[in-house]
């Protein structure tokens, strides 16, 4: 199984409220998604008290889909452990040369 890099989105944190936001509660977050323009940049807003780590509430950070997500975060300095934010996907940051960057793994079925 080959698991290149797919550019998927930038996720940009902003103070700014922005149009068409999404609001995630288990993460104490608003988000404008990445697929509502051309490019993938998804506008991130955080409220007082998201447990986030401050590398991702301060710093963008580019995603990547892959095919096998273990395999993509092995051996790396993991930022945010896998997990599920919506069915169908799991994702997880690592950090390299100080920046965040984000995988996702979507399922099949």
């Amino acid at each position: 199984m080959n698991n290149e890099l797919k550019y998927h989105h930038t996720g940009i944190p902003t103070t700014t409220l922005r149009q068409g936001e999404v609001y995630l509660e288990q993460f104490k977050m608003h988000v404008v998604p990445f697929d509502t323009n051309p490019y993938g940049v998804e506008w991130i807003r955080f409220e007082h008290g998201c447990e986030l780590p401050e590398l991702v509430k301060t710093v963008p950070h580019v995603a990547f889909q892959v095919d096998d997500l273990k395999a993509a975060i092995k051996g790396k300095e993991i930022l945010i452990a896998p997990n599920s934010p919506s069915p169908g996907v799991t994702v997880a940051f690592i950090v390299h040369n100080g920046a965040p960057v984000e995988f996702l793994e979507y399922h099949k079925g």
